[in-house]
């Protein structure tokens, strides 16, 4: 059973500078400062995948870590690439790391070509944990977990984090001074320095997100423009639709018409982008899902085109029918002359209609008209 059992002190010479302090504050010298950290973590009893190690500032939650894992504490990237992905192992392939970065909750394709250095807190965040999640073996710790972004972030973040760690069955160790991560982080156990407490958790939901969808203007694209991996470019013949999460837009879909010799009837998603820092919870599948089931109550058939990996993962449920393998080469399409990529424009994309139970018909020509 692993077992803190710490204790830092230091000598104090009690400098001049030390003994003016003592005095001004009525702060008593002593010979030696020391602290003392005692707990047992039967973390090796049972099986899990997030553990948590939370306290304020100063209460001793690095030290404790680094006495637990000093190795895989002491881990520090070096970031020096001409693009993010240029930084990860070359024994990876692009699938891996995209899937990772894509995992846990970063997956503006654009940001993935710019250097580290440029990427903003939160970007950098979650490219370092995707780097650590496929770089290290064994337990990956990660220290001051979620402190320079956004709460709002933390918390989505959070919540992708530990989705991909479990589904990938690894060992994760945040370290944190932030209570409001719990919740979404969800860990199987929580250790607190400041009390040397240990509890194992039950794994619990996730705070619920309340979620609107409604129309919203064509020139709220451009909020949503510079974080979609294809052109700026969006028909101006578009139906947009937007997606509020606790109040915030965070979630955009533009829907057309497609034209099509057989079938009459035939709306397509020209373009749908999650907020980054929305990330990571699946915001814009819902969105697409309520689109797709206004449109097919009002008698449309409903398509999508997914090319990223993990968006084509989502629509492999009951509600979508594969029409089309991803990369797959039809008569009406020529394979990418550079990239070698087949089908849409040389995207290797896969085609997906909406199967799913329409929604009620009053309030889909409510949300759609």
């Amino acid at each position: 059973m692993p077992t803190v059992n710490v204790v830092v002190q230091s000598d104090n010479q009690m400098s001049v500078r030390a003994r003016q302090v003592c005095g001004m504050f009525d702060c008593p010298p002593t010979e030696k400062q020391s602290r003392r950290w005692k707990a047992e973590l039967p973390i090796d009893e049972r099986p899990w995948n997030v553990g948590l190690i939370v306290g304020s500032s100063g209460s001793g939650k690095t030290t404790c870590a680094k006495h637990l894992w000093p190795d895989e504490l002491s881990e520090r990237f070096t970031w020096s690439g001409n693009s993010l992905i240029d930084d990860f192992p070359k024994d990876k392939s692009v699938a891996e790391i995209t899937e990772a970065l894509s995992a846990i909750g970063f997956s503006t394709i654009p940001a993935w070509l710019r250097p580290f250095s440029v990427l903003s807190n939160g970007e950098q965040f979650r490219a370092t944990i995707a780097r650590s999640l496929i770089e290290q073996t064994g337990i990956v710790v990660v220290d001051e977990f979620t402190s320079v972004v956004d709460r709002q972030v933390a918390k989505v973040a959070s919540h992708a984090v530990q989705k991909y760690v479990r589904r990938t069955d690894r060992q994760f160790v945040a370290i944190s001074c932030h209570h409001d991560v719990i919740e979404w982080l969800q860990p199987d156990w929580i250790f607190k320095p400041d009390s040397c407490e240990f509890d194992w958790r039950c794994l619990r939901r996730r705070p619920a997100i309340n979620i609107e969808v409604a129309r919203i203007p064509y020139d709220a694209w451009r909020l949503f423009a510079p974080f979609h991996y294809m052109s700026r470019e969006l028909t101006k013949a578009a139906r947009c639709f937007g997606l509020w999460a606790d109040g915030t837009l965070a979630a955009f879909i533009g829907v057309r018409h497609q034209p099509n010799a057989t079938i009459r009837n035939f709306k397509a998603v020209s373009r749908i982008v999650t907020l980054p820092d929305w990330q990571g919870i699946g915001l814009a599948f819902d969105l697409l899902k309520t689109v797709a089931s206004a449109y097919t109550a009002t008698g449309y058939r409903f398509r999508n085109y997914p090319a990223h990996p993990s968006f084509i993962r989502s629509h492999r449920v009951s509600e979508w029918r594969l029409a089309v393998r991803p990369g797959t080469l039809t008569m009406k399409t020529k394979a990418n002359k550079k990239t070698g990529c087949g089908a849409f424009g040389g995207r290797p994309c896969a085609v997906f209609e909406f199967i799913g139970k329409p929604m009620e018909r009053s309030a889909a020509m409510k949300l759609i008209s």
